[in-house]
């Protein structure tokens, strides 16, 4: 079976690797213009395209989904089906072109947690599963046919970083399982029941602010769920303050909501209900750094305020 896929970020890779090492062919790859990045600004490709010509595929980048140079160029494919991982939305146009669907790699148990950060909302939810998805692609998001489904645990120490690589290279086996089946004629999709849907949108500057009057867990949970990017803030003295590692403190703690008290131990902030060690941060303007590190260049002491917002 010939597959094009689709995909641009680095979750897509090992799904793009997977494929590439099974009997299947395929015949391109579609992934994002080449965009500026980085402090220099500089125009480099995307993920997925580096690793697309490191395997010799052929590429597209399109602009825009419905150009008709586009459409033309993916139809000379002649693919039977695409596989799209972390990818835009596609029109119609494309999404039916070939002769066996597009098949969507999603990270999260759907219908749970649809949407564009299923890794971090399951997370900051406080699950302790999750899992990948395949399913038959339609017009409204996140919605087709599922057609196969494994879980993966979500361990206390986990962070987006760390889930999103375990739920890259369980979905990328999963995706390979899929197209077999698909090819077989073997595979049985079954409908979503959209009653038991829940929302996983897309992550905003709103999203990353803590509030201290939230317990020690859910934001605990918020900075696992935001970590390594972008990052969980908070503001000391004026500056924003990221913080990428937490543990919980057992021990209830005489301190109050965002009051930060330093040791030579370490930091520990209150909550509404519990309390925090800082275990990773990064100072507005300078390098993320564990906490002795921190304290050996910065040396408060005594107790501080966390602020939720910039004053």
């Amino acid at each position: 079976m010939k597959i094009a896929f689709f995909g641009t970020p680095d979750f897509a890779i090992p799904s793009l690797h997977a494929l590439a090492e099974s009997e299947y062919e395929i015949t391109g790859v579609v992934t994002a213009p080449d965009k500026p990045r980085g402090r220099g600004r500089s125009v480099i490709p995307t993920p997925v395209a580096r690793a697309a010509e490191d395997l010799g595929l052929s590429l597209l980048k399109p602009e825009n989904l419905k150009d008709v140079g586009f459409i033309e160029a993916l139809e000379r494919w002649n693919a039977e089906a695409f596989a799209v991982v972390a990818f835009r939305i596609l029109p119609e146009a494309v999404f039916g072109m070939p002769e066996h669907g597009s098949i969507n790699l999603h990270a999260s148990l759907l219908p749970a947690y649809r949407g564009a950060a299923p890794i971090q909302w399951a997370i900051w939810k406080g699950e302790t599963v999750t899992g990948v998805s395949t399913f038959q692609i339609r017009q409204k998001v996140d919605t087709g046919n599922l057609l196969l489904q494994r879980q993966v645990e979500i361990q206390d120490d986990d962070d987006a970083g760390s889930l999103s690589r375990k739920l890259a290279e369980s979905g990328a086996r999963l995706l390979v399982e899929t197209m077999s089946l698909l090819e077989s004629g073997s595979i049985n999709p079954q409908e979503q029941d959209s009653r038991l849907a829940s929302k996983a949108p897309k992550i905003t500057k709103e999203h990353c602010l803590i509030d201290w009057n939230q317990s020690a867990l859910q934001i605990h949970n918020q900075v696992r769920a935001l970590s390594p990017h972008p990052g969980a803030v908070t503001f000391f003295e004026d500056q924003s303050l990221k913080l990428y590692k937490t543990t919980l403190i057992k021990e209830i703690k005489p301190i109050g909501p965002g009051e930060f008290q330093v040791s030579d131990k370490g930091i520990t902030v209150g909550a509404s209900e519990g309390s925090l060690d800082i275990i990773e941060l990064q100072l507005q303007d300078r390098k993320r750094m564990d906490v002795t590190s921190f304290l050996r260049g910065y040396r408060p002491r005594g107790t501080f305020q966390l602020k939720s917002k910039g004053e």
